[in-house]
């Protein structure tokens, strides 16, 4: 069985390409560290290094293995840091970064049930535009965020699927696109598309979500709702959104000939191991997903 201390002088070793500089970093004999490759050799019955020449190097052996003794340290630095803070630091604060135009319903129990918990815990909810909870999460002013899934999370994301949002495409009454039934692709391509997009990412990263050629777009979804009510375009918006608008008369919903009108976009709880969940951020995270994923979608 491997020692975390093997597998760090392991990791130490391969980085700084010298046992001699490993044994500097470590405060440690160069006997020492070069026993502790040499025991954890004969523990894999794996030659971890090259030794023919002056300095040794990894073998593709070595290399394969590299990655798996990072990651065992990294799971291991993260229960370390998750269990120290449950068990020596109350949470005093609590960053949760909410992306515009999550429906708000479902949390309002959950938000009431953690303050009784947390009686003394300073909240702070944050309303990021589309997609730049993970930039909150990244910078540390958020220690769990929810937001709309993406296709892929960067080294150092967590985030498991909670449930889906509806995103509803609409026009003002007096659009071109109004009057239309059965909407094809080449009807919205004459008019302007007005498109949720993050700060954080690229144009090229959010083609995907255009059907139009002619674009504008923020990352604030109540502008663009703004925009659609005076008629500069049209936009699939989250209902959550636009719901009051639509039930007013102020919106009308486009009918698409070529997918279902009513858009699910997924919703995702997010953390990082950068910041370990203190007690109040486990605690929210074991309600969020505890949630029927059927308590995201709107009860039209």
């Amino acid at each position: 069985m491997q020692s975390l201390e093997q597998l760090n002088t392991f990791v130490i070793a391969a980085e700084s390409e010298s046992f001699s500089a490993a044994a500097r970093l470590l405060g440690k004999a160069q006997s020492a560290v070069s026993t502790a490759i040499i025991n954890l050799e004969i523990d894999t019955d794996i030659a971890l290094f090259d030794r023919s020449k002056r300095t040794p190097s990894l073998t593709p052996a070595g290399q394969a293995l590299l990655k798996h003794a990072r990651a065992v340290l990294r799971s291991n630095a993260e229960f370390s840091a998750v269990a120290n803070s449950l068990a020596n630091h109350p949470d005093t604060h609590l960053g949760i970064a909410l992306e515009q135009g999550t429906l708000i319903k479902p949390l309002m129990g959950i938000f009431s049930a953690l303050r009784e918990a947390f009686p003394h815990l300073e909240v702070e909810v944050f309303d990021p535009g589309a997609h730049d909870v993970a930039e909150l999460l990244l910078n540390g002013r958020a220690d769990i965020g929810i937001m709309s899934e993406k296709e892929a999370y960067p080294q150092g994301y967590y985030y498991k699927g909670i449930g889906h949002s509806v995103r509803v495409p609409v026009c003002a009454p007096d659009h071109p696109l109004a009057a239309k039934n059965n909407i094809s692709h080449a009807d919205l391509r004459d008019h302007h598309q007005l498109v949720l997009r993050s700060r954080f990412m690229s144009v090229d990263e959010q083609h995907s979500s255009w059907k139009s050629p002619k674009v504008w777009y923020s990352e604030s979804p109540y502008l663009i709702l703004d925009m659609v009510l005076t008629n500069m375009g049209w936009a699939e918006l989250p209902w959550a959104v636009v719901c009051e608008q639509l039930a007013s008369g102020d919106l009308k919903q486009l009918q698409y000939d070529f997918q279902q009108s009513d858009i699910l976009q997924g919703i995702d709880v997010v953390w990082t191991e950068q910041r370990a969940l203190g007690q109040s951020g486990q605690w929210l995270l074991e309600k969020l997903l505890q949630l029927d994923a059927k308590a995201w979608l709107p009860d039209k």
